[in-house]
């Protein structure tokens, strides 16, 4: 059961790693076109070809140096998510982490190939612009949802109540 697990997460991972790449490959070769850097789509989203030197938002513009720091933080992340996937203890968790491997390496892959991640969904409405983002953001952002609401709705649910900490222990169960 635990492997099934696994490979779930794992594929999970790969289908967001490929929909990110792919979209991101599509969006790059069809802005080579566009007339203006802004390209809409519907009323409320636009595509927009925006490189992100930086961390979330761009904040924090990097060097080349903090380009490979960034890139190595990424592949950490997805190494120690891989670990947590082996100890999944539900589908829900699993297909959470599968989102958080395949978006962190869907970002690190474009710092290495392009030296910066490509973004480009732009979400807006009522005169209110959402930041520029890509799928494997999508993924991220969906994928920590996911775990929280595991956390605090889904297991807690299915595990036996615990016994209270400070209850008094029967005779037997005492040390001399």
């Amino acid at each position: 059961m635990q492997r099934r697990r696994i490979v779930f997460g794992l594929l999970v991972a790969l289908l967001v790693l490929v929909a990110d790449q792919a979209t991101k490959s599509l969006v790059i070769a069809w802005a080579e076109r566009w007339p203006a850097q802004l390209h809409p789509v519907t009323p409320f989203l636009d595509f927009v070809a925006l490189w992100n030197y930086g961390i979330s938002y761009g904040l924090f513009p990097q060097g080349e140096t903090g380009r490979w720091v960034l890139v190595a933080i990424k592949v950490v992340a997805a190494l120690l998510f891989s670990v947590w996937l082996t100890r999944a203890r539900g589908r829900l968790e699993a297909l959470a982490l599968g989102m958080l491997i395949g978006g962190a390496i869907g970002n690190a892959v474009d710092r290495v190939v392009y030296g910066a991640v490509f973004d480009f969904i732009s979400l807006h409405a009522f005169g209110y612009r959402w930041y520029v983002f890509n799928v494997a953001d999508v993924a991220v952002v969906v994928g920590v949802g996911l775990l929280l609401y595991d956390a605090f709705f889904s297991r807690a649910s299915k595990l036996p109540p615990s016994d209270l900490p400070m209850a008094p222990k029967p005779e037997a169960e005492r040390e001399p």
